[in-house]
């Protein structure tokens, strides 16, 4: 099986509120089917964390398709 590249999206700049925390889409993997997520909280320096892309935001997953 082929694989696909990874999509960068972080000049797309894709950002979401979701339980307090303001997220930012970095990067798409159609391999995994998953997001790597800048997360800020309350200004605070962000860290990265991996999302499953079937739990986005509907609006969401439409940018990044």
């Amino acid at each position: 099986m082929k694989k696909k590249q990874c999509v960068n999206l972080s000049a797309k700049n894709i950002i979401f509120e979701q339980d307090d925390l303001t997220k930012k889409v970095i990067l798409f993997n159609p391999n995994k089917m998953t997001v790597d997520l800048s997360v800020r909280e309350d200004g605070k320096n962000s860290l990265i964390e991996t999302f499953p892309f079937a739990h986005l935001p509907k609006a969401i997953k439409k940018l990044v398709k």
